[in-house]
C-alpha cells in the first residue's frame, strides 16, 4: 500500500490556516496561465483581452465550483455557519459548477469585446486540464476524493489524522490519482490538436472527454448511489454529454452555413 501522511494544513496563524488544497489551486491557476497564454496569443487574443477576461472568469469559476458543491451537500451545516459556503480551503469543489460559470462569463465578455467565444472556450479547455491536475494533488493530500476500500497494491492509506478520509488505517482506491491521470491524457490530446482543428473543437473535445471519464471513474469513487447503480456526478455527466452533443450539432450546422456563404476560389 501507499501511505500518505501529509498534514493538509501547511501552517496556521491564529484562526487562519494555509492548506495544501488552496496552494495547489493557486499553483494550478498560475501554471495554467503560463501554458495557455502563448496559445491564446497565437489565436489572435491580445494580452489586454486575456487579462480582462481572467479578472472575471477565474473568480467566477471558483465561486461556481464551490456553490455547486455546497448545493449537493446537506445544507443545514452551511446555513448554521454561512461563512463555510465560500470556505474553498476546506476542500469540496464541483467542476461542472465552474464550467457553467466560466462559460457564461466568457460568452458575455467575448461578446462585449467582439472576440470569438469559441476561441476563448478552447483556451479554457486547455487551462482546465492543466489546473485540474494540480487540484487533484490537493485532493490527494486532503483525502477528500477517495475510492472504495481496496487491497490493491496501489491503494492509498491516508494516515494523517487531519485528512478527510473516513479511516486513517485502511487503504482506499486513489480516485484523485485516477482523475489526475485523466487530466494528463486530456491535456496531451488537446495540445496535440491545438493547431489542427477549428475554433470550438478543443472545447467540445474536453467536455466530452471529461464527462466520459467522470462516468467511468465514479464507479470506483466512494459516493452515494442514487439510481440504476449510478451516482449523482454520473447523471450530471450524462446530462452534460446530451446538452453538449446538441450544441455541437448546432455548431456544425452553423459552421457549414457560413462556409457555404463564402465565395469559392
Amino acid at each position: 500500500m501507499i501511505r500518505i501522511d501529509i498534514d493538509p494544513v501547511i501552517f496556521s496563524f491564529g484562526p487562519f490556516s494555509v492548506r495544501w488544497y488552496g496552494l495547489m489551486y493557486a499553483v494550478g491557476i498560475i501554471v495554467g496561465l503560463l501554458v495557455v497564454w502563448p496559445y491564446a496569443k497565437s489565436k489572435g487574443i491580445t494580452a489586454a483581452q486575456m487579462e480582462r477576461v481572467l479578472w472575471w472568469a477565474v473568480p467566477a469559476g471558483l465561486v461556481g465550483a464551490r456553490l455547486y458543491f455546497v448545493l449537493q451537500q446537506p445544507l443545514l451545516p452551511y446555513l448554521e455557519q454561512p461563512w463555510r459556503i465560500m470556505a474553498f480551503w476546506e476542500g469540496g469543489m464541483a467542476f461542472y459548477g465552474a464550467v457553467l460559470a466560466v462559460i457564461l462569463t466568457l460568452f458575455l465578455m467575448s461578446r462585449r469585446m467582439g472576440v470569438s467565444t469559441w476561441k476563448f472556450l478552447d483556451v479554457m479547455a486547455i487551462f482546465a486540464a492543466v489546473g485540474q491536475f494540480f487540484g487533484r494533488i490537493g485532493n490527494t493530500i486532503n483525502g477528500d476524493v477517495i475510492g472504495y476500500p481496496t487491497t490493491l497494491p496501489w491503494g492509498f492509506v491516508y494516515a494523517n489524522p487531519n485528512s478527510f478520509a473516513p479511516s486513517h488505517d485502511i487503504a482506499y482506491q486513489p480516485a484523485a490519482v485516477y482523475e489526475a491521470i485523466v487530466d494528463i491524457l486530456l491535456f496531451v490530446l488537446l495540445w496535440s490538436l491545438r493547431k489542427k482543428v477549428k475554433p470550438g473543437i478543443l472545447f467540445f473535445t474536453y467536455i466530452f472527454g471529461y464527462s466520459v471519464s467522470q462516468i467511468i471513474v465514479f464507479f470506483w469513487r466512494d459516493n452515494e448511489v442514487l439510481l440504476l447503480g449510478l451516482k449523482q456526478a454520473q447523471f450530471t455527466a450524462i446530462g452534460v454529454i446530451v446538452v453538449a452533443a446538441a450544441v455541437f450539432v448546432w455548431y456544425r450546422k452553423r459552421r457549414d452555413v457560413h462556409a457555404e456563404d463564402k465565395p469559392t476560389e
